[in-house]
């Protein structure tokens, strides 16, 4: 639990009036883009940064000021942090040997991670002899190995190709559940985030943005930055005067599934077709119109438009989100 934590360097704002009440056995992601303090988050929950205000609780026991070692918790780094010249053995127990704990223990616990990461058979072959994914899979073996019910994960897939990373993500998700250990995760790829976590956390400027499931997030953003931040393609905005019916300095947004293209006349807009990108399962089309921003259609299988077209669209009062003026949601 983080209550009310701020961190600054310098007098420049790190993360400030950050709560947290993160339930036990869940997969949490932090979420936002580059500098918006989710890392420095992870970082004062681990113990490598102290807070200037602010309080931090693991299992009922105030850390605020303990030390990293102090905290009963693993990580898994962005990096793999792996000694080159050790082993896959001999990295995944090296922290179980600094402890000392008997070798026969050690040698248990390295069995059950190596099978639960899919390693086994891997032992004797050090770092420079396995892919990416290997490589983190070793450091998520040695997570295990700790034994620690809370794991900080600090982008982890980043140094991976697209493939890996969906693959490990699918690891990671297993391995959590399975274990029923409680992760913390640090993204910056709602794909990651919202098909991973139980919770998603979304920061912006050191400050929390929205905490809720991924659905929360997508169908009931609390402000205009969450609705263009989650989702793929992002949440269209339109100025309320462009629909009308909504009063003056409103910002009104739709998902582009639940916009039609219909005959012309028959719309409640008409836009001219900016791009058509084929995906495979579906196209999008995206779509320009003066005083709105990302408006697109997504179109089941190859439905390409030309570029340059008009074309009129409809959608349903019921599927719009209306933010005022300071991009609040207003619940309707």
């Amino acid at each position: 639990m983080l209550k009310d934590i701020a961190k600054r360097w310098n007098g420049q704002l790190g993360v400030e009036g950050i709560s947290l009440d993160i339930p036990e056995g869940s997969f949490t992601a932090l979420l936002g883009p580059s500098g918006c303090g989710k890392s420095t988050t992870l970082r004062l929950l681990a113990g490598l940064e102290l807070a200037d205000e602010g309080a931090i609780l693991i299992d009922g026991k105030d850390v605020t000021t303990s030390a990293a070692s102090d905290r009963n918790l693993s990580m898994v780094f962005q990096s793999y942090a792996l000694f080159p010249h050790l082993s896959v053995a001999e990295n995944v127990v090296f922290g179980l040997k600094v402890r000392r704990v008997p070798k026969q223990e050690r040698q248990e616990k390295l069995h059950r991670a190596l099978e639960i990461t899919g390693l086994l058979g891997y032992e004797n072959r050090k770092p420079g002899e396995l892919s990416g994914g290997q490589r983190q899979r070793v450091a998520l073996a040695r997570a295990i190995v700790a034994g620690q019910r809370l794991c900080l994960m600090d982008e982890p897939l980043s140094n991976l190709d697209a493939k890996l990373r969906n693959s490990v993500r699918k690891d990671i998700k297993k391995l959590q559940r399975d274990l029923g250990i409680t992760v913390i995760y640090v993204t910056h790829d709602q794909t990651e985030a919202m098909s991973m976590a139980d919770i998603v956390v979304l920061m912006k400027d050191g400050h929390i943005q929205q905490v809720g499931t991924p659905n929360d997030l997508y169908s009931n953003p609390n402000n205009t930055f969450v609705a263009e931040f989650v989702g793929a393609p992002p949440m269209a905005l339109i100025e309320s005067s462009v629909l009308g019916g909504f009063g003056e300095d409103k910002t009104i947004g739709i998902r582009a599934e639940n916009i039609q293209i219909v005959p012309k006349g028959e719309g409640r807009m008409s836009c001219i077709v900016n791009e058509s990108e084929f995906l495979g399962a579906e196209t999008l089309i995206g779509l320009d119109h003066e005083g709105s921003r990302g408006l697109c259609v997504l179109k089941p299988g190859l439905s390409m438009v030309a570029e340059g077209s008009e074309i009129n669209i409809n959608f349903r009062d019921e599927h719009l989100h209306v933010f005022d003026a300071a991009g609040h949601r207003l619940v309707r």
